[in-house]
């Protein structure tokens, strides 16, 4: 593991959200500066810094964080204050006391930071009086403002790129590996390729979850944010994720059946040659719904604009001992076709 790791991200933060907070907490100073005359203003910058996030709808969140940690922290250092007056070990207990406080009302990570450091704070910086106390909240609130306003005003961020990414690739590996199980049903199979045929249809998963986490941040980066051109995209993406999502458990069901239950006969059962054409129908189908959402930047030029899976498949019993598998595949395909094209 190397040093920079502990120090460093896999990627920069957006030059533009760099901007932002600068702007947030050089605004926010100056206007606490003018507004509350008195000490630097602290409280102030380090909030307007803090609640300038990647979405507006985090920044606002982080403001209430904030703003209730604010006044907790300073209401307990002013008590302290005034009981014990400005004794060095007071601010040492004031730490301790607001630690406690937050956890007795079970405050999130980031509140319970923010009372022991703003407690600390008004202690060590400031004074104790009421009024200093009231300026401090006043300033922790101007600088929420402000960073709220800022982020939301230069060009808010709208997360729909990556959730357009994510989903067409996980709908184009879909396909490829429906495509995969109807070849793999009809050609021979060595142990190898079947745990590599078992392997591909599992990495489905993971990439159903970071299709998933990117919606739901391009979904987030909406909320509160003025800028909602793309939230009926973002509706189409999640509709479209809803369809895949049981797709992808059918598939890797239909992999593990197959991968526990293959013999070298199987592939002579005419039962199994109609299943695969199905799961190629399938695979198509999953290529078009993606096209059609528009998630993929190539669309495959092969991919008729016609859905193909048009008529039920209709099976008689298999003639030899495969019925178990065969059945396993007619079911989760008969749930594929169900999300595909809405026939129960």
């Amino acid at each position: 593991m190397r040093m920079t790791a502990a120090v460093q991200s896999t990627k920069r933060t957006p030059l533009l959200q760099v901007v932002k907070s600068a702007v947030a907490t050089i605004g926010a100073w100056l206007i606490s500066s003018w507004l509350i005359p008195g000490p630097l203003p602290v409280f102030a910058a380090i909030a307007a810094l803090l609640v300038v996030l990647p979405s507006v709808n985090q920044s606002f969140t982080k403001a209430v964080e904030r703003s209730v940690g604010v006044i907790v922290g300073v209401l307990i250092a002013t008590g302290l204050g005034l009981l014990f007056g400005e004794q060095s070990w007071v601010v040492l207990l004031a730490i301790v006391i607001a630690m406690l406080v937050a956890w007795a009302l079970r405050a999130t990570p980031g509140m319970a930071n923010q009372v022991a450091i703003s407690a600390m704070l008004v202690l060590a910086l400031g004074s104790s009086s009421p009024q200093y106390s009231i300026d401090r909240i006043v300033e922790t609130l101007i600088g929420v403002v402000i960073g709220i306003v800022v982020n939301a005003l230069i060009v808010p961020p709208i997360l729909a790129a990556p959730a357009r990414r994510d989903l067409g690739l996980l709908g184009a590996e879909l396909a490829a590996s429906l495509d995969r199980l109807a070849e793999a049903l009809l050609t021979p199979q060595k142990p190898a390729d079947l745990h590599g045929l078992m392997l591909e249809a599992r990495l489905l998963r993971p990439m159903q979850v970071a299709a998933e986490a990117s919606i739901k941040a391009g979904e987030e980066s909406l909320t509160f944010n003025p800028r909602r051109a793309q939230r009926t995209d973002l509706t189409e993406m999640r509709a479209l994720f809803t369809t895949l999502s049981p797709i992808v458990t059918q598939v890797i069901g239909m992999t593990r059946a197959y991968f526990d239950h293959y013999d070298d006969a199987l592939r002579d059962e005419p039962t199994v040659h109609a299943i695969a054409e199905q799961l190629h129908r399938a695979g198509h189908d999953v290529r078009l719904a993606v096209q059609i959402a528009d998630v993929t930047p190539e669309p495959d030029a092969l991919t008729s604009a016609i859905p193909a899976l048009t008529t039920p498949l209709e099976l008689r019993p298999p003639a030899s001992g495969h019925w178990v598998l065969i059945g396993s595949l007619m079911e989760d395909l008969r749930r594929i076709r169900g999300e595909l094209v809405g026939d129960d």
